[in-house]
């Protein structure tokens, strides 16, 4: 038995998500899938982090153990083509020991989100990034963005069906930085509260704007209310980066 080690990056717009579900295809299952068409065998494919309907990845981890013997090249190169035609590659395959584990080990995770600022719709963008028509100051949405950096209570960012045991992170970077067109939000921790960051973006959006301050902000993450912080944002422009082990 072998235990293997993948990189992934996937479209997230005809997904559910990351994990398995009764409601529609999940990234997960096409994974799984995919295999038992290569080998016969039934896997369980473990993630580094459940990313929602719609979130998309350029470097999810993930891994499953595998009886039959492969290289790891082959392996890459069988598993992207049983996955055809879900919008899913398989980027790098390592084989790995039998203590690695894609959640369980991981020291670390970083998402970038992507913000469109123009008043021009998405016509090559559509769903792979927010469309904010409204002019956002990104340098005053970065001084509020430190605000949030360190360890706190994140319940005013966190959502209602949130599963995890403590509402308090420590959040390693929170940056923002324009690109021309482009605002782009960098969210580095050990681990998020779910949609910890959508909830986060939608709260910076309302600094860029000029509709709240970085008191605000403050205010808000003091309350520990999710009904004081800004709204959930668009899950098009959230990207899972990176697991760090």
């Amino acid at each position: 038995m072998q235990r293997w080690k993948l990189t992934v990056e996937y479209d997230g717009r005809p997904f559910v998500g990351w994990q398995r579900q009764n409601n529609g295809p999940s990234v997960q299952q096409s994974l799984e899938e995919a295999v038992q068409r290569l080998s016969g065998e039934v896997v369980r494919v473990h993630g580094s982090g459940r990313t929602d309907a719609g979130v998309h990845a350029l470097g999810q981890v993930c891994h499953f153990d595998l009886e039959k013997p492969f290289t790891g090249l082959k392996l890459r190169d069988a598993l992207n083509f049983h996955l055809k035609p879900a919008p899913i590659a398989v980027l790098e395959v390592e084989a790995v020991t039998e203590d690695f584990h894609a959640r369980l080990t991981s020291t670390g995770r970083a998402y970038v989100y992507r913000i469109v600022n123009r008043r021009a719709p998405l016509a090559l963008e559509s769903g792979r990034a927010w469309h904010v028509t409204r002019p956002l100051n990104a340098e005053a949405m970065h001084e509020a963005a430190q605000v949030l950096v360190g360890q706190h209570d994140f319940s005013s960012f966190r959502a209602a069906l949130c599963q995890a045991k403590s509402p308090v992170k420590t959040l390693d970077r929170l940056a923002v930085e324009r690109q021309g067109e482009e605002i782009r939000v960098h969210a580095a921790a050990r681990s998020f509260l779910h949609h910890q960051v959508r909830n986060m973006v939608g709260t910076l959006e309302l600094v860029g704007a000029g509709k709240w301050t970085v008191d605000d902000v403050r205010r808000a993450l003091d309350a520990r209310d999710r009904a004081k912080a800004g709204p959930t944002c668009p899950p098009d422009g959230l990207y899972f980066m990176a697991a760090r082990y």
